[in-house]
């Protein structure tokens, strides 16, 4: 059994309460070490797991590691919020109560670390001395080897971040159990993500992968964080990206932080960089690519924002030089980078996912797909994918080649605008702006992208997916929705709302209507124009879509009649959605009257457009 005391003592360990949680945890898992770790530890740690075989070398200064063939994703149905009260029950959030779920988790957790090390990551969810900060401190403890090297990678590692936080720190519990058995995916399925929202408490048990393992990210930068910021009532925490725009011609600096479902291009949106054509006057930063937290200054009373993490856990597939070189070069050699499910070559320490290159390496000799297999063995019929559709890479912000010189400053950044965007082939135009707030926030619930596979949904009808957070609702919608009005509300200059959708494709051949990537700095560039009151816009039923000779188009070569497509209203089409939207909404508690009456008067707008 672990000497708790004496380790807790030789790593500088002095708060009572860290103390405690470590020792009751310690002393219930059964682990046989108890190991706390600093970000100064990366090194010595990621050396170990070489020589233990949980990481390979993948180059200069690079990582590379394969998950249990049955533990590769995050699980929906096996993640829950619990609380001490029913009220916090919503349509997303697989609520259950606090008295039934800690008892079963703390069961399962019963000696699960036997002959293991507890490691323990004192960790931070936001720029020291963040306004935010007393939410965003906590201390993972887990199992995993691997997982503290994503962590360190993922969030801010050091004991200065809770010696003196007393009481006020997430108390974060991960223990992976024996993979092999846990009947994952079964009606015996042992596995449980719970976040105890109410006791700052969270309990993973069954994973060593991603968002359900590595407890700072979603369960404390989301959930947690969603709960947190509703109970004070101080702020939101959003699973959106956020970037910065610098004009170099007038020296004003803008944000944009905005949310989008799954498949949408939130990512590569984060880390475009300015089209060639406007590079010159145009520069954009890299805040974050995943979680936002935004707030009211009181100082000066604007709204502000922060990306919460550290690093990026970026998915790999379809990564390359035209859909996201900044993500490409922020895994650069040398940059410590870990790589999880990609294909792999010990021979060479090369790694490969489907869209890295046009076709995988025509040499095959000494190639291993996801799950270790050798690609040189598969019959000529298996066409199964080298790497896994969700194999990640994860790097640190430093990395990133345009991040933005202030991401770590304690003030955040003042938001200028608030934009969602879902993949859909029809009925979004490429921008429409929204002015009012009601609106804007009706527009992020009634957010969504079409089904990606038939078993999601019918053909053409979006899978909702409100302000993006549905996997991530901490408690219930339409109390969700009143909190976002209030903060945002409360700013004295408010954010301009847009929807974006750059997926819209010719229904005869399929093309895409708009190029994308880089050149989707041209509509948000309108749309800061149209909050400064430089262009005007053509009002419609769903908001303000730019005329055609208001966007900056130099360099590009969009078909005329792709671009009249893109920039006006489905008004059939459109009906068809507010149908939707209605049931949609009418499933949640508690919705504001504000929400109904923003739906109602566009209802009854599109009533009055022109088709």
């Amino acid at each position: 059994m672990a000497d708790v005391e004496a380790t807790l003592d030789a790593a500088g360990v002095t708060n009572p309460a860290v103390r405690e949680y470590v020792r009751y945890y310690a002393e219930l898992t059964g682990a046989e070490r108890v190991e706390v770790v600093t970000a100064a530890d990366d090194a010595r740690l990621i050396q170990e797991a070489l020589d233990a075989g949980e990481l390979f070398p993948a180059g200069e200064g690079r990582y590379y590691s394969r998950s249990y063939h049955k533990d590769t994703a995050r699980s929906e149905e096996r993640t829950i919020v619990a609380t001490n009260d029913e009220k916090d029950r919503g349509v997303y959030n697989n609520w259950k109560p606090a008295s039934e779920m800690k008892p079963l988790l703390e069961d399962r957790m019963r000696g699960a670390s036997a002959g293991k090390t507890m490691y323990v990551i004192p960790y931070l969810m936001s720029p020291p001395g963040n306004d935010l900060a007393p939410w965003a401190t906590g201390v993972q403890v887990t199992d995993t080897r691997t997982v503290v090297l994503h962590m360190i990678r993922m969030a801010r590692v050091g004991i200065e971040h809770v010696n003196e936080a007393g009481d006020n720190f997430v108390r974060a519990v991960h223990v992976t159990g024996d993979l092999e058995n846990l009947g994952q995916g079964t009606d015996d399925d042992m596995r449980y993500f719970v976040t105890v929202g109410d006791e700052r408490t969270i309990l993973h048990f069954g994973s060593s992968y991603g968002g359900n393992a590595l407890l700072g990210k979603i369960a404390h930068g989301l959930r947690q964080g969603a709960y947190d910021g509703w109970a004070s009532k101080k702020f939101l925490a959003e699973q959106y990206m956020l970037i910065g725009i610098h004009d170099k011609e007038t020296g004003k600096d803008y944000h944009i932080c905005g949310g989008f479902p799954s498949a949408s291009g939130k990512t590569n949106l984060a880390m475009m960089l300015a089209p060639d054509s406007l590079g010159e006057r145009y520069h954009v930063s890299f805040y974050g690519d995943d979680i936002a937290w935004l707030w009211v200054n009181e100082e000066d009373g604007k709204l502000y924002g922060m990306n919460p993490e550290y690093g990026v856990f970026g998915v790999a597939k379809d990564t390359n030089e035209k859909t996201n070189p900044t993500a490409l070069h922020s895994v650069d050699p040398g940059t410590g980078t870990i790589f999880t499910n990609v294909a792999y070559n010990p021979n060479t320490e090369e790694v490969w996912w489907e869209g890295r290159t046009p076709n995988p390496p025509e040499d095959v000799h000494g190639w291993l797909d996801w799950t270790g297999s050798p690609i040189a063995d598969r019959k000529d019929s298996d066409s199964s994918p080298w790497a896994h559709p969700n194999s990640r890479f994860t790097t640190t912000l430093d990395n990133v080649p345009n991040i933005a010189a202030d991401y770590n400053a304690s003030t955040g950044v003042p938001i200028d605008a608030i934009i969602f965007g879902g993949r859909t082939r029809d009925r979004e135009p490429l921008i429409r702006a929204i002015t009012d707030l009601a609106e804007g926030v009706y527009d992020g619930l009634t957010l969504g992208a079409e089904a990606t596979a038939a078993a999601e949904g019918k053909e053409g009808v979006l899978r909702y997916d409100p302000m993006s957070n549905r996997p991530f609702m901490a408690y219930g919608e339409g109390d969700y929705a009143q909190h976002y009005l209030d903060i945002v509300g409360a700013a004295k200059e408010q954010p301009i709302f847009a929807h974006v959708n750059w997926f819209q494709r010719d229904p005869e051949d399929g093309h895409f209507l708009w190029n994308g990537y880089r050149d989707n700095l041209r509509p948000l560039l309108w749309l800061l124009q149209l909050k400064n009151g430089e262009v005007k816009g053509r009002q419609t039923a769903v908001g303000i879509i730019p005329l055609e000779e208001e966007l900056q188009l130099e360099g590009m070569n969009t078909k005329p009649e792709d671009l009249k497509t893109i920039l006006s209203i489905d008004k059939a089409r459109w009906q068809e959605e507010m149908a939707n939207r209605e049931e949609h909404l009418k499933q949640f508690d508690n919705m504001p009257e504000a929400i109904w009456e923003a739906h109602r008067r566009v209802a009854a707008d599109l009533e009055n457009e022109e088709a």
